[in-house]
């Protein structure tokens, strides 16, 4: 009989030195991006389920927990990505004419973990640009991405780009329905040779070369000249390449010591995306820290589709990634009922001290919190003294 406190398979209680690890990164990412200008938003963490997955698609569908309103009995959903939530909210809530910067954090919730290891309840930090089409918008996305990882204390990072339109291009015009589309991106995605080829069987000569070329074409600037050279000299391609060279040229001069790399055949989300898209790696992990790219069609189901670009992370993951700080310097005071003392400990928080009471009975217990200082009396005064 399993014990009636035993939390569901991959959720867990977040203890206090961990809660305060992640708590601290929240801030920091959160401060990160109101110095770029974005505004905070706070969208529910549930909804009625057709709003919730409004043109979402079936992956995040499956991702979605259910349940019945009790008050109206219609089914709600609970998040598994805010970015569609904080699109209704520009197109209805906000719907600004002009450009609209907005950034969350925030719990989401999934019916299943992306890994082995992996929480069913990540903490989603994002930051999303609405209402510019121009690649000033993906630049600055991916700006406050490497800020915020720098702030957080991610060091030795990778950039990696590419570009939902390369496929797109390939495929342009070509009889393939969306279940052999999405096969073919996994399949590109796994570096499946096999199976691609038996995929594209039966598309033009050209098609076939390009699809196969693209699990080749990963690596650093130079993937770019031979993309050029080996794929289809298709507007879309062309346009695509020529976005992921600027942007790469921009990174490197703003951030020397991230280092740039492409796989054109990595194409996380790609019914999502609209353009280029990026994933973020650091050492010691073997997955993106953090993901985003352009999704100009996000917000076309709310009835305003207008350009959209942004990025996500996971503030649990992030917090596995980075050494936490160190604690902030407290001050030990005895309790009492000395009205002097309490006024002392009263005005030592106003001022921005940790000030830690010893609850009678507890003097000799150890401290979670880095006492460097005590208040102790003095001439009948309080005074802080070393420790």
């Amino acid at each position: 009989m399993s014990s009636a406190w035993l939390l569901p398979e991959h959720i867990a209680d977040v203890l206090p030195a961990q809660a305060r690890h992640i708590e601290e990164l929240r801030r920091g990412l959160l401060d990160v991006a109101r110095g770029y200008g974005f505004e905070l938003v706070m969208p529910p963490l549930l909804e009625h389920l057709e709003s919730l997955l409004t043109g979402t698609g079936r992956e995040l569908d499956l991702k979605t927990f259910k349940l019945v309103d009790q008050l109206s009995g219609r089914t709600l959903g609970v998040r598994a990505d805010t970015t569609p939530q904080v699109a209704r909210i520009d197109a209805h809530l906000l719907n600004r004419d002009g450009l609209t910067r907005l950034c969350y954090c925030g719990p989401v919730l999934l019916t299943r973990p992306s890994g082995l290891h992996a929480t069913r309840e990540p903490l989603q930090f994002g930051a999303e640009i609405y209402g510019h089409a121009g690649l000033e918008a993906d630049l600055e996305i991916q700006d406050v991405a490497l800020d915020c990882l720098r702030g957080a204390g991610v060091s030795k990072v990778t950039l990696d780009l590419g570009d939902a339109r390369i496929v797109r291009g390939l495929l342009t015009g070509l009889p393939v329905d969306s279940a052999r589309i999405a096969a073919l991106v996994a399949a590109l995605a796994a570096k499946d040779r096999a199976t691609l080829d038996d995929l594209s069987r039966g598309l033009p000569q050209a098609a076939q070369a390009g699809i196969r070329a693209l699990l080749r074409l990963y690596g650093d600037v130079e993937v770019l000249a031979a993309a050029e050279r080996e794929l289809p000299a298709h507007p879309l391609i062309r346009s695509a390449l020529a976005d992921l060279r600027w942007l790469a040229t921009h990174v490197q001069h703003a951030h020397p010591d991230v280092k740039v790399g492409f796989d054109l055949a990595d194409l996380g989300g790609y019914a999502y995306y609209s353009g280029a898209r990026f994933a973020v790696y650091t050492e010691g992990s073997s997955d993106a820290v953090a993901r985003g790219g352009r999704y100009d069609e996000v917000g076309a189901v709310f009835g305003r589709n207008r350009p959209a670009v942004g990025f996500s992370l996971d503030v649990k993951e992030l917090a596995t990634l980075v050494p936490p700080r160190r604690l902030a310097a407290a001050i030990r005071a005895p309790w009492s009922e000395d009205a002097s003392l309490r006024a002392a400990v009263r005005q030592l928080r106003e001022r921005g001290e940790t000030v830690v009471c010893i609850l009678p009975g507890h003097e000799h217990e150890g401290q979670e919190f880095d006492c460097d200082r005590e208040l102790v009396g003095v001439n009948d005064q309080w005074v802080v003294r070393a420790l």
